[in-house]
Formats: structure tokens, sequence, C-alpha cells
């Protein structure tokens, strides 16, 4: 994968004497929806943040995505809330001695938690995973990690079941050749591969009830309970209860007041235009970012919140 390569902001005099900045929002890969989404932002923000332009960069994702934060050397950056959260507090490597001086802009879309199998496995709950070839994610992924939180929350540990470490890709083929009996995606719906599998295969997304939310929730404080629409996947035509983990769009606490708010602004007056690139932004509303953003706001972005006549909570100002 290409490694991000820095962008400087370029301040150029305009005739006004104000200034014109290009802007780099850190993604992830070409494959996921931080990088069209993070185009799509791109996009936007030429559009209708006056004097600014921007480019979506390539990059390892959240952890990768926070160290550039840190370092200035992006202006934006999308990633995962709990890895965004455990920077911000210096609880994980590598920000353990030197935690990261960000802020938010606005939690923009959850990455859900699929449990995906096929229709005909007799796989109907949690529960039922017992005994079972599971697929919990690539290894070191978000995956990984929600399906074990979700899995011991529910007492099920690893021995229960004989997992397997596959990313997507893999865990779509391993279905569709029956080497699994099921396995997880933690991901914007709706994703590539289930819709591929689906258009193969008759799936079963498996549904989690309300005390196994609870108890996922008590164990990881930035999961909140979701709902898989019906329709995003063949044969899947009505919602699916399970748990989602929001990503956050983040910027360094130096960022200029007026910029921030411009940006936020742009990106939820102008949300149609990102839910054209994708789906996953129709999840991009004040309401959801104001109920799961996991670390103080931006002021720039807490005077549009106010504007728009938000309430935004004291444990979200800085």
């Amino acid at each position: 994968m290409k490694r991000f390569t820095a962008t400087v902001a370029a301040v150029l005099a305009i005739g006004s004497g104000a200034a014109a900045q290009d802007l780099s929002i850190a993604t992830g890969g070409t494959g996921g929806t931080y990088y069209p989404y993070g185009g799509g932002l791109a996009e936007l923000i030429g559009q209708h943040v006056e004097g600014a332009s921007a480019t979506a960069e390539v990059t390892g994702a959240s952890v990768e995505n926070m160290a550039l934060i840190a370092q200035q050397q992006s202006d934006l950056a999308i990633g995962l809330a709990d890895t965004v959260y455990a920077a911000v507090n210096g609880t994980v490597d590598p920000f353990t001695d030197r935690p990261v001086d960000a802020r938010a802009l606005a939690s923009i879309y959850p990455n859900a938690v699929h449990i995906v199998t096929l229709a005909d496995s007799g796989i109907e709950s949690l529960s039922d995973l017992s005994g079972k070839r599971v697929s919990v994610g690539a290894p070191g992924s978000g995956t990984e990690v929600n399906a074990e939180q979700v899995l011991t929350a529910n007492g099920i540990t690893y021995d229960d079941i004989d997992e397997q470490r596959l990313n997507f890709n893999e865990t779509a083929d391993a279905l569709r050749d029956g080497d699994i009996d099921a396995g997880f995606w933690s991901v914007g719906p709706p994703t590539s591969s289930i819709i591929n599998l689906a258009a193969t295969r008759d799936i079963s997304i498996v549904p989690l009830t309300e005390e196994e939310i609870a108890a996922a929730t008590e164990k990881e404080p930035v999961f909140a309970a979701y709902e898989i629409s019906g329709g995003l996947y063949e044969g899947i035509d009505e919602p699916v209860q399970t748990i989602s983990i929001p990503n956050v769009l983040v910027v360094n606490a130096a960022m200029d007041e007026e910029l921030a708010y411009q940006i936020t602004k742009a990106m939820f007056d102008h949300v149609d235009e990102l839910i054209a690139v994708h789906p996953a932004a129709n999840d991009t509303t004040v309401e959801f970012s104001l109920g799961s953003t996991p670390i103080p706001l931006h002021p720039g972005a807490i005077r549009y919140y106010e504007e728009a006549g938000a309430e935004v909570p004291d444990d979200l100002r800085p």
C-alpha cells in the first residue's frame, strides 16, 4: 500500500489578501470506505469552502492517521472511534508517551458489525457460533478487535470456536466455498465483499439481542446499537439489529477556528454530495455526530452545531 506523503498547506496571496489552502485528508486503503468518502469530502471542500482545496491521501488508516494529525502532516483524518479516543488519551501505543492534541469535527458514519453466514447454516444467534468455524477478521484489524469484544462480552472465547483470521474478501470466499461457517465484518454498510457474496449464495446476517448489545457496550463504551437497513444486501429484506463503532473526522487542535467551522458547515449543508459518492454518508447527520463523537469537538465545529440549533453536550466541549 502506498504510504501517505505529507502535503504541506500552501498559503498563496490572492487579491483580497485572504489565503488559499491546499488541505490533505488522511483516509485509508482504496478498497475501503475511508478513501472514497475522503475523496467526496475533498471535492466538497473545493467547491464550498472559499479559498480552499483538498486531496484525499491513501494511508494505513486509523493509527497512522492519528500520527499524521499529531505531526500536523495531515490537515484532516478519518479514524475509528476507539483508536481516536486512545490516541487522544494516550492509552495505546504509539501514543502512550505523547497523546495526540486532536479535536473532532464530527462522527461521520458507523462501522457496523456484520456476522454473516449462509442462509441454510442453522446459525441464527450469537450463541450458535460455539463449535463453528468463524472468521474473526484479518490479524490486527479493527474487525478482529470488534469480534473479540463482542464474543467475550457475551461469554464466548476463541476456545469455543474454530477461529480463522481472514480479510473481508477471504472471508466471503471461504463462506462461498463452505470452508467456514460464519464471518465477522466491521465495516460501513453496504460493503462490496458481502454484496458479491450475496449475489452468488443465499446469506443471513445474525442479529444481536438487546442483552448482547448491552453486554458489548459495557465492555467497549464506544459501541452503540445499530440497525443494518433491509435491502442493502440481496436476500436481506428486513433490518438487522447489531452494534456499530463510529468513524470520526479529526483535525489537530491548532486548526484555525474559521476553517474548522467552514469545513463542518460545508459537510453537513451539502451531505447529499457525499451520499452520491458513498451511501455510508446517509449517517452523516448532526444527531449521529453529537451522539457518538468520543473526543471533544473543535470550537469551529461547535459554532456550526450551535448555529444549526443543536445542543452540544458538555463532555464534547474542550
